[in-house]
Order: structure tokens, then C-alpha cells, then sequence
């Protein structure tokens, strides 16, 4: 059974950091690309950083840049998302994908609030 469990999400004032953790299983992680998604209320989801699957490349929306790293441990299945310097509009559910080809996993997603 294939699953992704995002954890490491909360509430966070301005300019402070949280790190979300995207643990999987039910599938070849280390074959896969792993990105994470956000989607705020009202908008469509968007692609906020992506990962090679042998850590071959890494990308981000220019909204992040800087502020955002992504990272995996293909030993322990799990993607990570570190989140610096965090803005009220970095508020979403942040939602973690498995893509190879055309198959596609995602997780259930995790709440980051962003506020004073």
C-alpha cells in the first residue's frame, strides 16, 4: 500500500521556520521524483519544490527562492522541506508528490498557518 505522510506543519509567526517531513512507503522511493505543493484557500495548487530522484537537480518557484530548501534521505524513504524566514502568504496545506513517468502519489497533506 502506498503511502506519503507529510508531519512537521503548525502555526509559525513572520519570519520564523518550520520543517515538514515527508515520510513514504508502498513504492520504490529512491526511483522517484519527490516534490511539494502548497494550496491556500481560494487558489489552485502550485508547485513549490521539486528533487531528482538521485538528487540530480533541484527547483523552486521564484516565491520561495532562498527561503525554501528541499532535501531527501532516499536511506530513510523521506523528503524534506525547509522553510525559513516564512510569510503570511506561505500560508497552504503543503502536500507532498511521488512522480515517475506518469504515476503519481500524494500524501494527505499537512496545515502551515503563518501568523502574529
Amino acid at each position: 500500500q502506498v503511502q506519503l505522510v507529510e508531519s512537521g506543519g503548525g502555526l509559525v509567526e513572520p519570519g520564523g521556520s518550520l520543517r515538514l517531513s515527508c515520510a513514504a512507503s508502498g513504492f520504490t522511493f529512491g526511483s522517484y521524483a519527490m516534490r511539494w505543493y502548497r494550496q491556500a484557500p481560494g487558489k489552485e495548487r502550485e508547485l513549490v519544490a521539486a528533487i531528482g530522484s538521485t538528487y540530480d537537480y533541484t527547483n523552486y518557484a521564484d516565491s520561495v527562492k532562498g527561503r525554501f530548501t528541499i532535501s531527501r534521505d532516499n536511506a530513510k524513504n523521506t523528503v524534506y522541506l525547509q522553510m525559513n524566514s516564512l510569510k503570511s502568504e506561505d500560508t497552504a496545506v503543503y502536500y507532498c508528490n511521488a512522480i515517475r513517468n506518469m504515476i503519481q502519489y500524494w500524501g494527505q497533506g499537512t496545515q502551515v498557518t503563518v501568523s502574529s
